[in-house]
C-alpha cells in the first residue's frame, strides 16, 4: 500500500513538472482509484453549484407565487374596476390597430358594456378611436394574453399577462436581493414576502397597467446592478494592471524650501489615472430599453428613468474611488455621467417613442391629423406627425395633473406605504351557499376583491425602511445598498407627493412594493450579521409563519372566494377598509 502510495506521488509530480515544461500531459483513468475517480464523476454530475442552486430556488419561490396568481384566475368572470378602460382598449387595438370607443350599452337587451362584453359579446365597439391617457406598452401586453388565450371572451386571457409578469417579478425581486446581499435565504425571504403579498395578488389577477410598469422598473435595477458588478470588476482589474505595470501619472508641485528664503523646488506626487471607460455595458443598454418600455406604459415611469440613471451613475463614481483612481468626482461628471446620459437617454427616448408605432401607422387614431388641422400651431418645428403626437401628449398632460375628480376609494399618497384605504375591485352578493358560504348558512353570501397587500407585511416595511435608514448612515457610516432600498421609494413614491389633491388609488403602490420588501430584508441582513443565529433563526421562523398565516386568512378577499359575510366582516381591521 505504501509503494502504491509512494507511485502515485511520483505520477503527480511527473504530471506537474510536464505542466510546468509545456508538454502535454495525457491523463488516464488509472491515475486514480477506480471507486474514488467514479464518486468524483457522480458528484460534478449530480450536485449543482451554488449559482444553478440560487436560480432553482428562486425560480421554486416564483412558482408558489405564480400558483397563487394562476389558480382561478378567470373568477370573477367580470370586468374589475379599471379593466373597462383597459381590456377593451387591448381588445380593439388587437382587432383594429388602435383603441376604439364603446357604447354604454348594448345588446338585444341594451345591457351594460361591461356585463355583455364578459359574457362574451365583444363585437359592439364603435367606428371611432378612443382618447386615451396612457401610452399603449401595457394594454399591448394585455392584448397579446388574448391573442394566446381564447380572445376577449375569457377573463382567464385578459388577466394571463399580469399573472405572468406578477410570477416573474417574484424571481427578479429574489435576484436583486441575492444581488444586494449574498444570501440565498434572505433572497428567498423576498421571494416569498411578494409571493403572498395581497397587492402583488391581486394586481396579477387584474387586466390593469400597473404590474407591468413594477416588472419593468424592477428587470431595469436588476440590470443596473449587474451594470454595478461590472464596473465595480473592471475597475479593479484595471487598477491592479496600472500598479504592476507603472501606468501612473504624475502631476508637480512647486513647494518653498524651508532653509533658503526664494528658493523653490518641485517634489513629483504620484496620482492615479482616470481609469477605464465604464459608462456603456448591456446592463446599462438593457436597463435604458426597460424603463423605456415602463414609461411606455405610464409616464410614472420617467421618475425611474430619473432616479436610477443618477444613482448608477453615481455608483460608477464611487467604485472609481473606492478602486484608488483620482479625480474621481470630475471623473463623475464627464467620463461616467455626460457619456451615460448620451448612451440612456436616446435608448429610452426611442423605447418610448417606439410604442406609438401603432398610433403613426393608423391614419384615423386620435389626434393623427391634429397638425394639418390646426397650421401655425404647437411645435411648428416638428415634423407634422410628431407636432400632432406632442399636442395629443400636451393634453394628456393636462388631464393627469388637473384630475381631481372625487371617488369613494382615492387616498393620499402619504398614506400608501400603510395601506390605510384599500381599493374595493369587486364587490357581489351571491345567491345560494357556495365556497366557503356553506359553513354559515346564516349568513349572507359575498365575493370581493380587494386591493389590500398584506397588512403586517407593509406596516412592518414601513418601519424598516426607517431603520434601514438609520443603520445605513449611523451604524454603517454609508452603506451603498442603502440606494437600492430607497431607488423604488424615491422614484415610486416621492413624485406622488407633489399631487396631493390628484385623483390617486392605493394600488397605484404596487411599483414600490419590491423595495418595502428590500427595506425588510435590508433590517434582517443586519440582523443576522449582528446577533445571536439561533435566536435569528427562530425569529425569522416565527416571523414568516406569522406573515403566512395572515395571507391566508385574507387570500378569500383577494381571490373572489365565496365567503359568508360575517367572514369578510372580521378582515375589515381599519374602519377606513370598508
Amino acid at each position: 500500500m505504501a509503494g502504491l502510495s509512494s507511485q502515485h506521488r511520483s505520477s503527480r509530480r511527473g504530471r506537474h513538472a510536464a505542466h510546468r515544461s509545456g508538454r502535454p500531459v495525457m491523463l488516464s483513468i488509472f491515475s486514480t482509484p477506480m471507486g474514488q475517480h467514479t464518486k468524483g464523476r457522480v458528484n460534478r454530475i449530480h450536485r449543482p453549484s451554488h449559482r444553478q442552486s440560487g436560480w432553482l430556488a428562486c425560480m421554486l419561490m416564483a412558482l408558489l407565487g405564480g400558483l397563487l396568481r394562476f389558480v382561478r384566475l378567470g373568477s370573477p368572470r367580470a370586468i374589475v374596476f379599471d379593466e373597462t378602460y383597459y381590456v377593451k382598449d387591448a381588445w380593439t387595438m388587437l382587432m383594429t390597430g388602435e383603441p376604439r370607443n364603446w357604447p354604454k350599452k348594448a345588446g338585444p337587451l341594451n345591457l351594460p358594456i361591461d356585463q355583455i362584453f364578459a359574457q362574451g359579446q365583444t363585437s359592439d365597439w364603435l367606428p371611432q378611436t378612443e382618447y386615451v391617457v396612457h401610452p399603449p406598452v401595457g394594454k399591448w401586453c394585455i392584448a397579446l394574453g388574448l391573442e394566446l388565450f381564447g380572445g376577449a371572451g375569457n377573463p382567464f386571457a385578459w388577466r394571463v399577462a399580469t399573472a405572468l409578469a406578477g410570477t416573474i417579478a417574484i424571481l427578479l425581486l429574489c435576484r436583486v436581493a441575492l444581488r444586494l446581499f449574498h444570501n440565498l435565504p434572505i433572497a428567498l425571504t423576498a421571494g416569498f414576502l411578494m409571493a403572498i403579498d395581497g397587492l402583488g395578488i391581486v394586481m396579477s389577477r387584474t387586466g390593469l397597467l400597473d404590474n407591468f410598469v413594477m416588472i419593468f422598473v424592477l428587470g431595469a435595477w436588476l440590470c443596473l446592478m449587474g451594470h454595478r458588478d461590472w464596473a465595480r470588476a473592471r475597475l479593479r482589474q484595471s487598477w491592479a494592471k496600472d500598479r504592476a505595470d507603472f501606468r501612473l501619472h504624475y502631476r508637480v508641485k512647486v513647494i518653498q524650501s524651508q532653509g533658503q528664503q526664494g528658493q523653490k523646488s518641485r517634489v513629483e506626487l504620484p496620482v492615479a489615472t482616470t481609469g477605464p471607460f465604464i459608462a456603456w455595458s448591456w446592463w446599462r443598454t438593457g436597463a435604458a430599453l426597460l424603463l423605456g418600455l415602463a414609461t411606455g406604459t405610464k409616464w410614472s415611469g420617467a421618475y425611474f428613468f430619473a432616479v436610477f440613471a443618477l444613482i448608477s451613475v453615481l455608483w460608477d463614481g464611487w467604485e472609481r474611488h473606492q478602486a484608488g483612481y483620482g479625480s474621481w468626482l470630475q471623473s463623475t461628471v464627464f467620463r461616467d455621467g455626460l457619456p451615460a446620459a448620451l448612451l440612456m437617454i436616446p435608448i429610452w427616448a426611442g423605447t418610448y417613442l417606439a410604442s406609438w408605432t401603432g398610433w403613426f401607422l393608423h391614419d384615423d387614431s386620435f389626434m393623427h391629423n391634429w397638425a394639418a388641422q390646426h397650421p401655425g400651431q404647437g411645435l411648428t418645428w416638428l415634423p407634422e406627425g410628431l407636432r400632432s403626437l406632442a399636442e395629443y401628449h400636451r393634453q394628456m398632460w393636462r388631464f393627469h395633473t388637473t384630475l381631481h375628480t372625487r371617488h369613494p376609494y382615492m387616498t393620499n399618497p402619504l398614506t400608501w406605504p400603510l395601506q390605510i384605504r384599500p381599493t374595493s375591485f369587486y364587490w357581489q352578493k351571491l345567491t345560494g351557499f357556495p365556497g366557503l358560504c356553506g359553513l354559515a348558512k346564516d349568513s349572507p353570501c359575498v365575493a370581493a376583491v380587494t386591493s389590500l397587500g398584506n397588512p403586517l407585511t407593509w406596516w412592518l416595511g414601513s418601519i424598516c425602511m426607517i431603520l434601514a435608514i438609520v443603520i445605513a448612515v449611523v451604524v454603517k457610516h454609508g452603506d451603498w445598498r442603502i440606494w437600492g432600498v430607497l431607488a423604488g421609494m424615491l422614484a415610486g413614491w416621492l413624485p406622488w407627493i407633489q399631487y396631493m389633491n390628484r385623483t390617486t388609488f392605493t394600488f397605484y403602490s404596487i411599483v414600490i412594493l419590491p423595495w418595502m420588501i428590500l427595506a425588510i430584508c435590508y433590517v434582517v441582513n443586519w440582523l443576522r450579521q449582528n446577533s445571536d443565529i439561533v435566536l435569528y433563526r427562530q425569529t425569522m421562523i416565527m416571523g414568516l409563519t406569522l406573515l403566512g398565516l395572515t395571507s391566508v386568512f385574507f387570500y378569500p378577499l383577494w381571490t373572489a372566494m365565496p365567503i359568508p359575510y360575517d367572514f369578510w366582516r372580521m378582515h375589515m381591521w381599519l374602519s377606513s377598509w370598508i
